[in-house]
């Protein structure tokens, strides 16, 4: 693993935040030329860019300290809240999506946009840009996968010295697919919304596959904690599905 791009003195590049950083240069790309290609003001996408990246990390790392750090949270807060602090890793995507999309509705609103629209046009970005941090999360040597023989497997030196599933290559390929589908299908959608729901569910279906090979400590009977929030998830963008579909019907208000 290289969880050390390289070194400039006693300057670091890190190998996960250098992924964040070329998902939030792609995405910003990608984003802008959209906005400009629907009509919309350009600038508001690199707005909600940086808010969805504020709220999301703040909103996974969050999530992560309930999940598996409450204990030490309480005893020393600024060792795992702190970035650059001892003890601070891990993130969970669920506690990101939680805590960005209320906050995205909320200024979106605000700007008097319209909001399907525009859940529509990032949500194939959301999963471009996953794909992109999940190299990141390989090169860092986390999210790691089970132990197997298989010839796919390789050997994250940090963890241990058996061979483990890439989960983290499977779930940036798995999103590299479902961002292409998602760009194309974009102009032949439906109903605005539609390409937003594609994405929970297509990102569901992904998420309840790969982990059976993801190595999980929190189960719930056979389903890990990841497998339990997925399926909610699917639920609920069926039932979005639906509705928006009938809503469709009707002209946006």
């Amino acid at each position: 693993m290289h969880p050390i791009l390289f070194s400039w003195g006693k300057f670091n590049v890190y190998s996960w935040g250098f992924m964040l950083a070329v998902a939030i240069i792609v995405a910003i790309f990608g984003l802008t030329k959209m906005f400009k290609r629907e009509g919309y003001d350009p600038n508001t996408a690199i707005d909600l860019v940086i808010i969805l990246i504020i709220t999301g990390v703040l909103g996974a790392r969050l999530a992560y300290i309930v999940v598996y750090q409450w204990q030490d949270f309480l005893m020393n807060p600024a060792a795992v809240l702190i970035p650059g602090a001892e003890g601070f890793q891990g993130l969970i995507w669920y506690g990101a999506l939680f805590i960005a999309l209320p906050v995205f509705i909320w200024y979106v609103r605000r700007k008097n946009y319209p909001l399907w629209n525009m859940l529509d046009i990032f949500a194939p970005f959301v999963a471009l840009g996953y794909a992109i941090v999940r190299i990141g999360c390989f090169l860092e040597g986390c999210c790691y996968g089970n132990v197997t023989n298989s010839a796919l497997g390789v050997v994250f030196p940090t963890v241990d010295h058996l061979t483990r599933f890439p989960t983290q290559l499977f779930s940036s390929a798995l999103n590299f697919i479902l961002f292409a589908l998602l760009i194309w299908y974009y102009p032949r959608r439906k109903f605005n919304g539609q390409i937003f729901i594609f994405y929970l569910m297509g990102y569901s279906v992904y998420r309840f596959i790969i982990e059976y090979f993801r190595d999980n400590i929190i189960f719930y009977g056979p389903f890990s904690m990841g497998q339990v929030v997925t399926l909610v998830i699917f639920g609920a963008a069926l039932l979005l599905y639906r509705w928006r579909k009938e809503q469709s019907r009707w002209p946006e208000a």
